[in-house]
């Protein structure tokens, strides 16, 4: 009697997002699953992805996830199209899960719970009876000549034999989640290269940090900010900011590291952050002029009320060396426009990018050209499959980063 090849014993190691979600398409396809994982629950990293709310996907069309996508798009192009965010909307809804798309298209749960997302992917695996083992830390992958034989589990000698085993350690970010870059080891003994890693989607520390401490706290939104290395622009976009006692976060500043870190060796990164992106010069000039005219009366100091958030107004008194005492209408032209100037172009020189454990992912990760893009499986270790953020694999914020462990986990999950 030949091999049943539909029933293999399939091995997933890491019970994150993309875990879950290939443990779910292998045991469909009506294979034996057991998930490893190193903590004593699933979801870890899911729990607290969009502030605890857990920004599912993002309702766009194909074609614009790949514009999303910073590291290695074209990679993505079987996985986009196997499994979009309409599929994976649809994927949630069929499991129980309301969902509802916000600005930007973005897609929460309903409830806003991410619990509530971990809870019917558990349900799910339950009824596929995909087996869970808690707090079991694989530390070895055996493979012999070049096929996936079985793993170790720490603190045993004991060899778990499997068919297929599809790896989903996820990166480095949040290492209290149990994200402390074990699949990099894994797929590196196995020939693998790994790419360089760094925190990606993290906020940004700034030279500045006297006038970030006294901006903490204050968010800004519809601000348009542009980032320069040696004066030559490298991004730019409109959105929203924090500062902090640091320096700088919220989604524009997040955004913006995925594209800054090849560029920070060289040091010499430049925010500049324009308060007023829907005037022009001489628009935001008019507007000063008018609110000028209305206080015409008063002191510097108490003019700008209407134009600015009460904890910029000091920042931006200092900035544009007028004295704050002096009445409005002895203020010069030359004055007013060194104020617009400062609106226009609030800047900053960004020194650094925080650590992982403040990274919403990785960038770097197994090199993408050693992975069949059709499959996930290994190019170099037959029977071995990688999913999500071991990857080197990352995008921008508004559920991008999720979609690519949903895609690539469901092809995995599929091809086992």
């Amino acid at each position: 009697m030949g091999l049943n090849v539909n029933n293999n014993k399939v091995i997933v190691v890491g019970g994150g997002a993309a875990g879950m979600m290939a443990a779910i398409f292998a045991a469909r396809n009506g294979h034996q699953v057991t998930i490893y994982e190193k903590n004593n629950k699933l979801g870890r990293k899911l729990y607290i992805t969009g502030k605890g709310r857990c920004n599912i996907t993002n309702a766009c069309d194909v074609e614009d996830l790949f514009h999303n996508v910073v590291s290695n798009p074209k990679f993505l192009y079987g996985a986009f199209y196997a499994f979009n965010s309409y599929d994976v909307i649809n994927f949630f809804e069929e499991l129980g899960l309301a969902t509802k798309i916000e600005r930007g298209n973005r897609v929460f749960p309903q409830s806003d719970k991410s619990s509530d997302v971990i809870a019917v992917l558990q349900m799910e695996l339950e009824r596929l009876n995909v087996s869970i083992q808690y707090n079991k830390e694989v530390t070895d992958i055996i493979v012999e000549n070049k096929v996936f034989r079985g793993i170790r589990i720490k603190d045993s000698n004991e060899i778990i034999y499997g068919d297929k085993i599809i790896i989903t350690t996820g990166g480095l970010s949040y290492k209290a989640t149990g994200s402390t870059g074990d699949g990099y080891g894994f797929a590196k003994k196995m020939g693998h290269t790994i790419t360089k890693l760094s925190p990606s989607l993290v906020p940004m520390n700034v030279k500045e940090i006297s006038i970030a401490k006294d901006l903490q706290g204050l968010s800004l939104k519809n601000i348009h900010i542009t980032i320069t290395s040696n004066k030559k622009e490298i991004y730019s976009d409109f959105g929203e900011l924090l500062f902090t006692h640091f320096g700088v976060s919220g989604p524009v500043i997040l955004s913006a590291s995925s594209y800054c870190i090849p560029y920070l060796e060289n040091k010499d990164l430049c925010l500049s952050i324009d308060l007023k992106p829907a005037l022009s010069k001489e628009q935001l000039d008019a507007r000063v002029l008018r609110d000028f005219g209305e206080f015409s009366n008063k002191q510097y100091k108490n003019a700008l009320e209407q134009l600015l958030p009460h904890k910029l107004i000091p920042v931006i008194i200092a900035l544009s060396k007028i004295d704050p005492e002096k009445k409005v209408n002895l203020i010069t032209k030359e004055e007013r426009l060194a104020l617009v100037e400062v609106l226009k172009k609030f800047e900053f020189h960004i020194t650094s990018f925080r650590e992982y454990n403040e990274a919403v992912i990785t960038r770097g990760g197994i090199q993408v050209k050693e992975i069949n893009p059709s499959t996930m499986e290994s190019k170099y270790a037959g029977n071995v499959f990688f999913a999500g953020e071991v990857l080197d694999l990352d995008a921008l914020t508004g559920g991008f980063n999720l979609q690519i462990a949903w895609s690539t986990a469901y092809l995995a999950g599929n091809s086992v």
